[in-house]
Protein backbone atom coordinates (compact mmCIF):
# COMPACT_ATOMS: atom_id res chain seq x y z
CA UNK A 1 0.00 0.00 0.00
CA UNK A 2 1.23 3.20 -0.60
CA UNK A 3 0.04 6.50 1.15
CA UNK A 4 0.47 9.77 -0.62
CA UNK A 5 3.11 9.16 -2.36
CA UNK A 6 5.60 8.92 0.46
CA UNK A 7 5.24 6.00 2.53
CA UNK A 8 4.92 2.22 1.64
CA UNK A 9 4.72 -1.28 2.49
CA UNK A 10 2.06 -4.23 2.65
CA UNK A 11 -0.91 -2.88 4.90
CA UNK A 12 -2.59 -5.52 6.50
CA UNK A 13 -3.63 -4.18 9.88
CA UNK A 14 -5.28 -1.61 10.72
CA UNK A 15 -2.20 -0.40 13.30
CA UNK A 16 0.17 -0.84 10.05
CA UNK A 17 -2.20 1.29 8.10
CA UNK A 18 -2.96 4.16 10.89
CA UNK A 19 0.92 4.28 11.05
CA UNK A 20 1.64 5.14 7.38
CA UNK A 21 -1.16 7.89 7.69
CA UNK A 22 0.31 9.02 10.55
CA UNK A 23 3.87 9.08 8.72
CA UNK A 24 2.17 10.74 5.59
CA UNK A 25 0.54 13.52 7.71
CA UNK A 26 3.66 14.30 9.10
CA UNK A 27 5.76 14.31 5.73
CA UNK A 28 2.84 16.16 4.08
CA UNK A 29 2.26 19.81 6.32
CA UNK A 30 1.07 21.31 2.97
CA UNK A 31 -2.59 20.62 2.27
CA UNK A 32 -4.40 22.89 -0.51
CA UNK A 33 -8.06 21.52 -1.36
CA UNK A 34 -9.37 23.50 -4.41
CA UNK A 35 -13.12 24.77 -3.69
CA UNK A 36 -15.66 23.98 -6.31
CA UNK A 37 -18.32 25.93 -7.37
CA UNK A 38 -20.78 25.61 -10.59
CA UNK A 39 -21.99 29.18 -11.62
CA UNK A 40 -25.25 30.11 -13.03
CA UNK A 41 -24.02 30.38 -16.30
CA UNK A 42 -22.71 26.61 -15.99
CA UNK A 43 -18.98 27.39 -15.98
CA UNK A 44 -16.76 25.99 -13.21
CA UNK A 45 -14.97 28.39 -10.71
CA UNK A 46 -12.04 26.51 -8.97
CA UNK A 47 -10.94 28.65 -5.94
CA UNK A 48 -7.53 27.91 -3.63
CA UNK A 49 -6.52 30.02 -0.56
CA UNK A 50 -3.36 31.49 -0.03
CA UNK A 51 -0.59 28.80 0.72
CA UNK A 52 3.14 29.00 1.83
CA UNK A 53 4.71 26.93 -1.21
CA UNK A 54 8.42 25.94 -1.33
CA UNK A 55 7.40 25.14 -5.12
CA UNK A 56 5.20 26.12 -7.69
CA UNK A 57 2.03 24.35 -8.61
CA UNK A 58 0.11 22.52 -11.21
CA UNK A 59 -3.96 23.04 -10.77
CA UNK A 60 -5.11 20.23 -13.21
CA UNK A 61 -8.85 19.76 -14.38
CA UNK A 62 -9.86 16.21 -14.99
CA UNK A 63 -13.49 15.94 -17.08
CA UNK A 64 -15.13 12.35 -16.65
CA UNK A 65 -18.17 10.55 -17.36
CA UNK A 66 -19.87 8.93 -14.10
CA UNK A 67 -20.60 6.09 -16.21
CA UNK A 68 -20.21 4.61 -19.15
CA UNK A 69 -21.90 1.49 -20.61
CA UNK A 70 -20.22 0.11 -24.16
CA UNK A 71 -22.05 -3.27 -25.69
CA UNK A 72 -20.17 -6.23 -26.40
CA UNK A 73 -20.23 -7.02 -29.86
CA UNK A 74 -18.79 -10.22 -30.37
CA UNK A 75 -16.25 -12.76 -28.25
CA UNK A 76 -17.37 -14.82 -25.06
CA UNK A 77 -19.52 -11.83 -23.27
CA UNK A 78 -21.98 -11.25 -26.35
CA UNK A 79 -24.58 -9.23 -25.86
CA UNK A 80 -23.42 -8.22 -22.60
CA UNK A 81 -22.58 -4.67 -21.62
CA UNK A 82 -19.31 -3.13 -19.64
CA UNK A 83 -20.10 -0.74 -17.22
CA UNK A 84 -17.32 1.70 -16.45
CA UNK A 85 -16.71 4.41 -13.62
CA UNK A 86 -15.49 7.75 -13.64
CA UNK A 87 -13.86 7.28 -16.82
CA UNK A 88 -11.81 10.53 -17.50
CA UNK A 89 -12.54 11.85 -21.01
CA UNK A 90 -9.89 15.02 -20.78
CA UNK A 91 -8.00 16.48 -18.48
CA UNK A 92 -5.88 19.95 -18.83
CA UNK A 93 -3.36 22.07 -17.14
CA UNK A 94 -5.70 25.01 -15.81
CA UNK A 95 -2.96 26.78 -14.36
CA UNK A 96 0.58 27.38 -12.18
CA UNK A 97 0.09 28.05 -8.67
CA UNK A 98 2.67 29.88 -5.83
CA UNK A 99 0.40 29.77 -3.65
CA UNK A 100 -1.25 33.18 -3.45
CA UNK A 101 -5.06 33.44 -3.55
CA UNK A 102 -6.18 32.09 -6.94
CA UNK A 103 -9.59 31.78 -8.87
CA UNK A 104 -10.00 30.10 -12.57
CA UNK A 105 -13.05 30.09 -14.58
CA UNK A 106 -13.78 27.21 -17.04
CA UNK A 107 -16.19 27.96 -18.88
CA UNK A 108 -19.07 25.73 -19.76
CA UNK A 109 -18.51 24.24 -22.99
CA UNK A 110 -15.46 22.66 -21.73
CA UNK A 111 -17.57 19.82 -20.23
CA UNK A 112 -20.96 18.44 -20.28
CA UNK A 113 -23.67 18.90 -17.38
CA UNK A 114 -23.41 15.70 -17.04
CA UNK A 115 -20.01 15.35 -16.73
CA UNK A 116 -18.05 15.28 -13.12
CA UNK A 117 -15.08 17.48 -12.74
CA UNK A 118 -12.44 16.79 -10.62
CA UNK A 119 -9.51 19.02 -9.77
CA UNK A 120 -5.78 18.45 -8.51
CA UNK A 121 -3.53 20.51 -7.33
CA UNK A 122 0.23 18.85 -7.24
CA UNK A 123 3.71 20.36 -7.04
CA UNK A 124 5.13 20.94 -10.25
CA UNK A 125 7.06 18.13 -12.06
CA UNK A 126 4.57 15.64 -11.14
CA UNK A 127 5.71 15.78 -7.17
CA UNK A 128 2.96 15.23 -4.60
CA UNK A 129 -0.70 15.77 -4.64
CA UNK A 130 -1.30 18.90 -2.26
CA UNK A 131 -4.97 18.81 -2.82
CA UNK A 132 -7.83 17.83 -4.80
CA UNK A 133 -11.50 18.25 -4.83
CA UNK A 134 -14.29 17.05 -7.45
CA UNK A 135 -17.98 18.08 -8.14
CA UNK A 136 -20.41 15.56 -9.56
CA UNK A 137 -23.06 16.30 -12.10
CA UNK A 138 -26.13 18.26 -11.08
Amino acid sequence: MVVDGRVNQPGVTDGQIEDMLSAARRQSAVRATPTLNRMADGSLRIWLAAQKLDHPADVTLFVYDRRHSTPVARGENEGRRIDNFNVVRRFERVSSWTGAEASWTIPAGRFGADQGLAVLVQQDGQGPILGANKLEPL
